[in-house]
């Protein structure tokens, strides 16, 4: 006998229900684990992205450390800068401050050069030279406002510097004795024989009216005699250099070296009147 159409009927409905059981079943186990596992298109996506990502990542961190030693270059660049500025600044201040022991040390000289001298002076700073072929002339920086006019002798430790010829209210001209126009009236110590040592535009002098009959070598130390008016007696005029003998001559031609270095004066001591 074969089952009626009602039985099959029954039958189909049984797999229909079954099979969307089954269906239901296995979505709902997906979508329970989908937390856990991913599916197979976002799989797909990771594993396409991820290597791109990661060179990104990669890129990024490069570009970023690129700029943070860049900056740290930058920084580093200032901060030599500010050190090097100040490195500068240092090494100033310590030519200042040997310059200013220096200044002191020549200083205390001719202040202990001047106690027990019977004429005032007044010590001054050279503040600009003059010197040409035919003019030799240093600046002071003291004037008649210091008590300071022409004609009054200039003087340092070493010897004789020269004469005021020109004096304003806060400065002064100061003629050198290596100048052609300078005549010091001088004798040689040990043998007191005398002469006048007048400048010749070079760094040394000559001494002339010096007898033939006189003795005198090199290394012969002149001083001032006194006689003139301006330059006080017993200073250093120079040491000769050189002295020779011509027969056809009234004279001895004799040439002197300055005591006092004309070419690195830096400070000087005016010789006021006395009052």
């Amino acid at each position: 006998m074969f089952p009626d159409r009602g039985t099959k009927s029954k039958r189909k409905s049984l797999f229909l229900l079954a099979s969307i059981l089954i269906l239901s079943f296995t979505l709902m186990t997906v979508s329970a684990k989908h937390d856990k596992l991913p599916l197979f298109p976002e799989f797909l996506a990771l594993a396409v992205l991820e290597p791109i990502q990661s060179l990104t990542t990669d890129v990024l961190d490069f570009v970023s450390d690129g700029i943070d030693h860049y900056f740290g270059l930058v920084n580093t660049s200032k901060e030599n800068e500010i050190l090097k500025g100040e490195i500068a600044g240092l090494r100033k201040e310590n030519n200042d401050l040997r310059e200013e022991i220096k200044s002191f040390i020549r200083l205390n000289e001719l202040q202990k050069f001047s106690k027990g001298k019977d004429y005032p002076v007044l010590p001054a700073k050279v503040i600009g030279h003059d010197a040409t072929q035919w003019s030799k002339m240093i600046v002071l920086d003291k004037g008649t406002n210091d008590g300071v006019k022409e004609s009054l002798a200039v003087i340092s430790v070493s010897g004789v510097i020269g004469q005021v010829v020109q004096a304003g209210p806060n400065s002064s001209k100061v003629l050198l004795i290596t100048d052609s126009r300078s005549a010091v009236d001088a004798i040689f110590q040990e043998s007191r024989t005398r002469g006048v040592v007048v400048g010749n535009g070079s760094p040394s002098c000559d001494m002339k009216f010096v007898s033939l009959t006189a003795e005198v070598k090199e290394g012969d130390l002149a001083i001032t005699s006194g006689l003139g008016g301006i330059y006080p007696k017993g200073l250093i005029v120079g040491r000769v250099l050189s002295a020779v003998k011509k027969q056809e001559s009234l004279f001895q031609t004799l040439t002197v070296t300055p005591g006092a270095d004309l070419a690195r004066l830096e400070e000087a001591l005016i010789v006021l009147p006395r009052t």
